[in-house]
C-alpha cells in the first residue's frame, strides 16, 4: 500500500483485491458488493486524477461498510420538535409494530376476501376504519397529502377531454409551502386547474369567495396553516360558511387539513388542529390530510 503520492498506473495497481479485503478482520463475505463498488469509485477517481494514493484495506473496509449500513437508522431526536417531519414523524405504536411484523411475517389476506374465496380490494380494511374514525362515506389512502390533494384537483379540477380547465379558488392567506417544498399554487397548476386568489394575506371574508365563482369554478380549497400563524389583524371565512356557500353555488369545497388528527389534542392544542370529523361535520365534501403525523 502507498501512503504518498504515486502515478494513476502505479496507484490502480496498488488497489487491492476483494478477496484481500475480505480477510480483513473488520469484513464479511456480504460485504463482498460494497467492497467491490468501493473498489470501482477509487478506480474512477485515480482515472479521473482527483485521487493519486490509495487508502489502507481497513479505510476501504470501512468505507464499504458505511456505505452498506441501513439507509433508516435510529436517531436521538433532540431538536425540541415533538412530531419532526424530517426524524420519522410520530413513531408506531407497540401495538401497531406487533401488528405489521404479524401480517408482514408471512402471507396474508392483503388482497383476498375470505368470506368469498376470491379477490379482494387492498384498500377495503382501511378505508373502514378511515370511515368509522371520521364519520365520512368513503376514504383512500395514497402516498401522502401532497399527493392526495393533487389527485382530488386533477380528478375534480383539472381539464376532462374539450372541457377547459376549472377553477379553484383559495385565500392569499392560504398559498402556503409545505414540507418537501410543496407550494400551494403548484399543486394546484400541477393538477391541471386554474388557481383563483381572493381576500389579502391577512383577510378573507366569505363575500371574496362569493364574489370570485363563475361557471368555471369547480371548487373552493381550504388549506389549514399548519406551519405558521397569523395573528392579530386577521379575519378568515369559516368551513360551514364556505360549504354554505358551495351548496348554494353548486361546487364542490375541499379542505387541505395538514396533519390531520383524529382525536381533539388537550388544552389549547385543541384550537390548532381541527379535527378530521370536525370538519366534515362542518360540510366539507373532500378531507386531504397526512396518514404520518398526528394520526
Amino acid at each position: 500500500m502507498a501512503d504518498g503520492s504515486m502515478t494513476g498506473a502505479a496507484a490502480l495497481r496498488a488497489l487491492p483485491s476483494v478477496q484481500r479485503l475480505l480477510e480483513h478482520p473488520g469484513a464479511s463475505a456480504g460485504l463482498a458488493d460494497a467492497l467491490r463498488a468501493q473498489l470501482a469509485h477509487l478506480r474512477a477517481e485515480i482515472a479521473a486524477g482527483r485521487q493519486d494514493s490509495v487508502p489502507g484495506d481497513a479505510a476501504i473496509v470501512a468505507a464499504a461498510r458505511a456505505a452498506d449500513a441501513p439507509v433508516l437508522r435510529r436517531v436521538i431526536n433532540a431538536t425540541g420538535i415533538v412530531v419532526h417531519t424530517n426524524l420519522g414523524r410520530a413513531p408506531l405504536a407497540d401495538a401497531a409494530l406487533r401488528a405489521a411484523l404479524e401480517a408482514g411475517h408471512g402471507a396474508c389476506n392483503l388482497e383476498y376476501d375470505l368470506a368469498t374465496g376470491r379477490r379482494g380490494h387492498r384498500g377495503e380494511g382501511a378505508e373502514a376504519l378511515l370511515c368509522r374514525l371520521t364519520g365520512a362515506e368513503a376514504a383512500l389512502a395514497v402516498n401522502n397529502n401532497a399527493a392526495a390533494l393533487l389527485l382530488a384537483l386533477t380528478a375534480l379540477a383539472g381539464p376532462d377531454g374539450d372541457a377547459p380547465a376549472g377553477e379553484v379558488i383559495v385565500s392569499r392567506g392560504e398559498l402556503v409551502e409545505i414540507g418537501g417544498g410543496f407550494r400551494i399554487p403548484d399543486i394546484i397548476a400541477g393538477g391541471g386547474a386554474r388557481l383563483v386568489e381572493v381576500g389579502t394575506t391577512n383577510k378573507t371574508r366569505l363575500a371574496d369567495y362569493a364574489a370570485a365563482v363563475t361557471p368555471r369554478t369547480r371548487l373552493l380549497l381550504k388549506v389549514h396553516q399548519s406551519n405558521f400563524r397569523m395573528v392579530g389583524f386577521t379575519a378568515e371565512a369559516s368551513l360551514a360558511e364556505l360549504a354554505g356557500l358551495a351548496r348554494v353555488r353548486g361546487v364542490l369545497l375541499l379542505d387541505d387539513l395538514g396533519s390531520g388528527t383524529l382525536a381533539r389534542l388537550p388544552g389549547g392544542m385543541a384550537q390548532l388542529e381541527p379535527t378530521v370529523r370536525e370538519s366534515l361535520a362542518a360540510g366539507t365534501d373532500l378531507v386531504a390530510f397526512s396518514g404520518d403525523k398526528l394520526l
